[in-house]
């Protein structure tokens, strides 16, 4: 018998984020997609390949909708039905670069709900709804470099991701007392070519110190696609090893 999975994904409708989708959607596969838009080529796509697609369209600003929805779908499943369940909180936002001082209030609540606060939400709703499902249960949460080395001009976009960082931990230790307890991860995925990069190398020098550096990785090539940063990501999540380290890098060796 095939082995059937199920994914929930965040920020599918761009980026790393529309990549992964495309590459979850195989037979035996179910994959829910939580974006502000849902994706006609990517329902095609599914239908083609036989998996199953649910489109959900949220604004993960204000994220407690989405956990509901969350909740309350997971709590209709079979909790015998799957041999992998597994949420990836990809969503995130850079934010308008500049000082912090020059920062616009409602720019930082919303960088900072969509990069810490949903995710946390969107976990514990998660956590709580799988908690007697049989299969193997994972959290991956893409982090960044960032939430690791400080950089000027991004305090809510490093504030984020450190966050993440050490929820995450706190949630492996957490999970690692009780029996089929989730894995969770929080992945630094490398330097992509995304729309965060082109906002980086777009952005006045004078309140984005470092845009030469990013500029730099762009002309000598150092930037993964979607594409390829979305496949080393999944090869990851798909490790023996996963949640061995609650904090990693996808270049970290096996």
């Amino acid at each position: 018998m095939s082995e059937k999975h199920l994914t929930l994904l965040t920020g599918a409708s761009r980026g790393m984020g529309r990549a992964m989708a495309e590459q979850l959607l195989d037979a035996g596969h179910t994959l829910v997609c939580i974006s502000r838009k849902t994706d006609d080529a990517l329902a095609a796509k599914a239908k083609a390949s036989g998996a199953a697609l649910l489109q959900w369209s949220f604004d993960l600003a204000a994220a407690e909708a989405a956990a509901e929805r969350i909740a309350a779908w997971l709590a209709a499943q079979d909790a015998q039905a799957f041999d992998s369940v597994t949420l990836i909180n990809n969503a995130g936002t850079v934010g308008r670069l500049g000082p912090l001082e020059k920062a616009d209030a409602a720019d930082l609540v919303q960088s900072l709900r969509i990069g810490l606060e949903a995710p946390l939400l969107l976990t514990a709703a998660f956590l709580r709804a799988t908690s007697t499902w049989r299969g193997a249960r994972k959290v991956l949460n893409i982090s960044s470099g960032l939430g690791r080395n400080a950089m000027a001009s991004q305090a809510p976009y490093c504030a984020s991701k450190a966050g993440m960082d050490h929820f995450s931990r706190a949630v492996a230790l957490e999970e690692a007392l009780r029996p089929n307890g989730a894995k969770i991860v929080s992945l630094a995925p490398g330097v992509i070519d995304t729309d965060m990069q082109v906002a980086m190398r777009g952005t006045d020098p004078a309140l984005f110190p470092d845009r030469s550096r990013f500029e730099k990785l762009k002309a000598d090539g150092l930037l993964d696609s979607p594409a390829t940063a979305a496949g080393k990501v999944l090869a990851y999540l798909a490790r023996a090893d996963f949640g061995s380290k609650p904090v990693a890098d996808v270049r970290d060796p096996a």
